[in-house]
């Protein structure tokens, strides 16, 4: 009896080749839902290289998806096609530097598709592309991502950062930063099991990491730079850290790990350190697009009252103006209570010391006379009880006895 030989490990492969790999998968079982496991499993690759490939198909429109939890993923009808060419360059290859630099050089950019519709979020929300650098911004955030390129997103809250990111990435962990971060919540920490005993469970980074996902570290600057410390490791070339907490374990980043971060610099306590910036080659200022406001049909009158203060936030004079964020909160509040309301709610979400400003600027465009903030008024009437018939006389009678 002879033993099997061990299976050899897969040819590394590019990005480009294993989608391709993954598209013969699921064009050959067209009737079947395949998890990341199940592919994982039949093609001898990392799991993250796998996850990477099969959202990418579905982002190209190539494959299916199906659950949240742990995603299945279906055949459809332009599976078999994509099954046929491995294309490297397009964005969401996420393939490793040297990969990426070869493909740079391979295929021009001008060749790439453009993704310039409306992308559908993992929440469901729709993302309107803009443009960055002659591209939709989706993909050059992807180019970026291919080339192993971190990119910090800075601008106002409600510009649409995390919108932006969630649209390029379907794979995307995120960190919701905050002065009360810690290094566990990064890289995770002993917590209780049901069973009383303590068992450690990774943290967003050492899950990006092994899975080879992308991870948005919002509101990075409002973290302490000691914690922010612990992801430095894993940006540069070392592309490691160790987990000091779990037995000095050491954790490498597999290809398609990525990091992109968010920057809100009017917010109190946001301090962009020399250490943060220096980790982040490309940094992407990110405003409001009005005339998107206007495309999604927000009164005309209020886009030009943000558009106007915007304006005066640039020279300086003010401190605030609404963003789509804003304007998108006006518009569904006009369609439940009423323009009057949702100008007197505009107002009333300014911060104090611009408020008097903002209101001026609205009862101004919109020509009414000034608005105050949306506040509660006296209290209606209680409705009058009205007594069954007979009732007077009963209580009557029970009084008597």
């Amino acid at each position: 009896m002879t033993t099997p030989a061990p299976p050899t490990s897969p040819a590394r492969t590019k990005g480009g080749e294993l989608r391709a790999k993954v598209a013969r998968l699921l064009a050959d079982r067209p009737t079947d839902a395949l998890t990341i496991g199940d592919m994982t499993r039949q093609l001898g690759h990392s799991h993250g290289a796998v996850r990477n490939a099969a959202l990418t198909l579905v982002r190209r429109g190539e494959a299916d998806q199906s659950g949240t939890g742990q995603p299945e993923f279906r055949a459809n009808a332009q599976t078999a096609a994509a099954a046929q060419t491995a294309v490297i360059s397009p964005p969401g290859t996420h393939a490793p530097r040297v990969q990426a630099a070869t493909a740079r050089t391979t295929i021009p950019a001008a060749a790439a598709p453009r993704q310039t519709g409306p992308i559908r979020r993992a929440g469901g929300q729709l993302y309107h592309p803009r443009e960055l650098a002659d591209l939709p911004d989706v993909e050059a955030l992807n180019r970026l991502r291919d080339a192993d390129v971190p990119v910090l997103l800075y601008g106002p809250p409600g510009t649409g950062k995390t919108s932006l990111v969630e649209a390029a990435f379907p794979d995307l962990l995120t960190v919701a930063g905050d002065g009360d971060t810690t290094v566990g919540d990064l890289i995770g920490e002993y917590t209780q099991a049901d069973s009383g005993g303590y068992v450690f469970q990774y943290g967003p980074l050492v899950t990006a990491m092994t899975e080879g996902r992308a991870l948005l570290i919002d509101d990075a600057t409002l973290i302490s730079p000691k914690v922010l410390a612990a992801l430095y490791p894993a940006m540069d070339g070392r592309r490691q850290i160790q987990v000091k907490a779990h037995k000095g374990e050491t954790i490498t980043a597999e290809p398609g790990y990525y990091v992109v971060a968010g920057h809100n610099p009017g917010v109190h306590g946001a301090v962009l350190t020399e250490a943060l910036a220096s980790r982040f080659s490309v940094q992407i200022q990110v405003g409001t697009d009005y005339d998107l406001a206007l495309a999604l049909r927000i009164d005309a009158r209020v886009v030009r009252v943000a558009r106007n203060l915007a304006h005066q936030v640039e020279l300086g004079e003010l401190g605030w103006a609404p963003q789509l964020r804003e304007l998108l909160s006006y518009q569904k509040t006009e369609a439940v209570l009423g323009t009057q309301a949702a100008l007197a709610n505009l107002v009333g979400i300014a911060p104090v010391e611009d408020r008097d400003a903002v209101a001026d600027a609205v009862s101004k465009v919109v020509g009414v006379k000034r608005i105050a903030p949306l506040t509660l008024g006296k209290q209606l009437p209680a409705p009058a009880v009205r007594q069954p018939p007979g009732s007077t006389v009963s209580a009557h009678r029970s009084r008597a006895r």
